[in-house]
């Protein structure tokens, strides 16, 4: 516990904008300690642990690094917030950023529609975690620069999150690739290849006449980047 709560409790106190001083005369402790707690070179009791949750006003998990929702809600899949459905554009912003949002909204909701169809669990978790490595380093990356963000807010170390994230997406692509690679009879268990529907230009224009606009941008955006970069006209 001592790596993530020391993380946790500094940061949190940052954020509060209170000094180590104050801070620990709130929590009931002296300062000489409070300092132990966040530098990781002391663990606490569970009674500091409560005081610390109601001081803060977080839960246990978020402490102890088991999430990173300070409430300590979970993510029921029927809440989720469809921001691909944002018509009345909660989420604000320019012309150009709205319009790449509902781009990547469609095209990741039809990948995803598909994978859904394999009812391969390995499979779909192996897509989530590729795009997940990619999404925290570009949010990090944003978040730390737009300044006052202390990156203690993450549990990796700053001086080398950038290439564990890119160890993780050869990882997770090399587990795609693994999995793709078997070949299964119909029904088999997740443990095996999985069936892929049909996947043609027709298909996919016939089953996804709202999505499929945003996926061919994309993949005509990228194709062309790509290219350009590679020196391949």
């Amino acid at each position: 516990m001592t790596t993530e709560f020391s993380r946790a409790l500094s940061l949190l106190r940052q954020e509060r904008g209170v000094s180590q001083r104050a801070a620990a005369k709130e929590l009931g402790v002296s300062q000489a300690l409070l300092s132990h707690y966040e530098n990781g070179a002391r663990e606490p009791g569970l009674k500091f642990l409560a005081r610390v949750c109601d001081y803060y006003d977080v839960t246990a998990d978020f402490m102890i690094g088991r999430t990173m929702m300070r409430d300590g809600a979970g993510i029921q899949p029927e809440l989720l917030f469809k921001a691909g459905d944002d018509r009345d554009n909660r989420l604000r912003g320019s012309a150009a950023a709205l319009m790449s949002k509902r781009l990547l909204c469609n095209s990741i909701s039809l990948l995803f529609d598909i994978l859904g169809k394999t009812s391969h669990r390995v499979l779909i978790s192996a897509v989530l975690r590729y795009f997940s490595a990619a999404f925290y380093k570009v949010f990090r990356l944003i978040y730390v620069y737009a300044g006052r963000n202390p990156s203690g807010f993450f549990s990796i170390h700053e001086s080398y999150y950038a290439p564990a994230c890119d160890a993780e997406l050869f990882s997770a692509e090399a587990h795609i690739r693994a999995i793709l690679a078997k070949r299964r009879p119909a029904g088999a268990p997740d443990g095996e290849a999985p069936v892929l529907p049909e996947i043609s230009n027709e298909t996919l224009t016939k089953e996804y006449p709202a999505l499929v606009g945003s996926m061919f941008s994309i993949l005509h955006q990228a194709g062309e980047q790509i290219k350009e970069r590679v020196g391949d006209k």
